[in-house]
């Protein structure tokens, strides 16, 4: 039987790592609510808002995954994937020569009903079907696109240019002392020092940041008849290839499903069952539908949070379920979700820098075994590199394609797995050795 003194270590220690969750929710969620807000140039209290109803759905869904959900310490947050969907298709309203309140109008309705079928999708049982597409070719190729997706992000708010078009040395320089002092404690750190180096790096990077440079904006309290402010970004409008994006959208982001669960069965040793697929989809689904009238981008499990795991190696539900619990609280006091959204984006998108280094790992991970040579290396660098091409090219650039062509075809994530998908099934790799 344990001693008294080591429950209340392994207590403190499961406190302090839910804080730490908390934290990973924070920076991951805090930036995309602003950034779409500003996309609909909705006023300041209005996108105050919609950050707290951001934590506080976030929060619950979190929870929902871990105690009804897949049950397992992977974070459910809003989609990478739908993230850049909708923001792409705010960047093309003028030449659709739709508004802005016609297109998040309809982006709210096909939100509704993806996530509804999504939903449908995990009662009937779909993922048999995903998990046969998904090879461990495309899961490296999805990790790959996912991890270049997301640290161009954080690159871009560690240098500055979130605040303005050029580089800020000083906010850069600050960025990298950051990114070199979380991975010193991440790989030569021992114990407590090394499982909170996200934590640790978060709360000297924000006081020197503050120290340096002052606050790094102003703190807006939402009312609360902003927080339970319905369709911000329009009232629900028929698009027809808006809404067939959304469905389409809703129906391939829930390939994140897949790809976090067979992501994180060799880290916690298990094999997930078809309950837990079941399960997983259904509360993502309800999720996703739910995020149409509230004005959020959709949601997903998120496969980071496999790089979060391996960089701090807590593999704790119950610190889980309190980082989940503290965010939801977070955003349900609206001073409290103030004073968060004056995190330096730069301090934030910094520690996460680090940790999501840890998903090139995963995608390696997933070709241990497979030799390659001139002819089957295709499998790998034509989805790969067709997607990070696509990546790099302006949104602008896919304005002269049909709406519903636009979505898909400029989406590098979405171009690669396709891509991949396609490749491995229509391909005869093995007999090319």
């Amino acid at each position: 039987m344990p001693s008294p003194e080591g429950i209340r270590k392994t207590a403190l220690v499961q406190g302090f790592a839910g804080i730490q969750w908390l934290v990973f929710m924070f920076a991951n969620i805090v930036v995309i609510p602003l950034s779409v807000g500003s996309a609909f140039h909705l006023d300041p209290g209005q996108m105050a808002g919609a950050l707290s109803r951001a934590f506080m759905l976030t929060g619950i869904a979190c929870l929902a995954q871990a105690l009804f959900g897949h049950r397992l310490p992977l974070m459910e947050g809003q989609s990478g994937m739908w993230w850049g969907v909708i923001l792409n298709l705010c960047a093309t309203a003028s030449e659709s020569g739709l508004t802005l309140a016609d297109i998040g109008g309809s982006i709210a309705l096909g939100v509704t009903l993806g996530g509804v079928l999504v939903a449908v999708c995990g009662l009937v049982g779909i993922h048999r079907w995903l998990n046969r597409l998904f090879t461990p070719v495309v899961m490296a190729v999805l990790l790959f696109l996912l991890a270049s997706q997301l640290i161009d992000i954080f690159f871009h708010g560690m240098v500055g240019l979130a605040q303005g078009p050029v580089i800020r040395p000083g906010v850069a320089a600050l960025s990298i002392l950051l990114v070199i002092g979380v991975s010193a404690l991440t790989i030569a750190g021992r114990g407590l020092l090394s499982n909170f180096a996200i934590l640790i790096g978060l709360a000297v990077g924000w006081a020197a940041y503050v120290l340096c440079f002052g606050t790094a904006t102003a703190v807006v309290s939402p009312h609360w008849t902003q927080i339970a402010d319905v369709f911000t970004w329009g009232h629900p409008v028929w698009h027809t290839g808006i809404i067939i994006a959304c469905v389409v959208t809703a129906l391939i982001n829930s390939t994140n499903t897949i790809a976090t669960l067979r992501a994180a069965e060799p880290l916690f040793d298990l094999a997930a069952d078809d309950r837990r697929y079941r399960r997983s989809f259904v509360v993502t689904g309800l999720f996703t539908a739910a995020s149409g009238p509230l004005a959020q981008v959709p949601y997903a499990p998120y496969t980071s949070s496999i790089g979060f795991l391996r960089t701090t190696r807590l593999l704790d539900r119950g610190s889980f379920i309190i980082g989940a619990a503290l965010f939801l609280l977070i955003g349900a006091i609206p001073p409290v979700t103030g004073f968060f959204s004056t995190l330096p984006v730069s301090v934030g998108d910094s520690v996460l820098f680090v940790a999501y280094l840890q998903l090139f790992g995963s995608a390696l991970q997933n070709l241990e075994g497979i030799v390659f040579n001139f002819r089957t290396i295709f499998r790998v660098a034509a989805p790969t590199l067709l997607g990070l091409a696509i990546l790099a090219t302006p949104a602008a650039a896919f304005t002269s394609l049909p709406g519903f062509i636009q979505t898909i075809a400029g989406n590098g994530m979405l171009m690669g797995i396709l891509t991949a998908v396609l490749l491995e099934a229509l391909v005869p790799w093995d007999r090319l050795r």
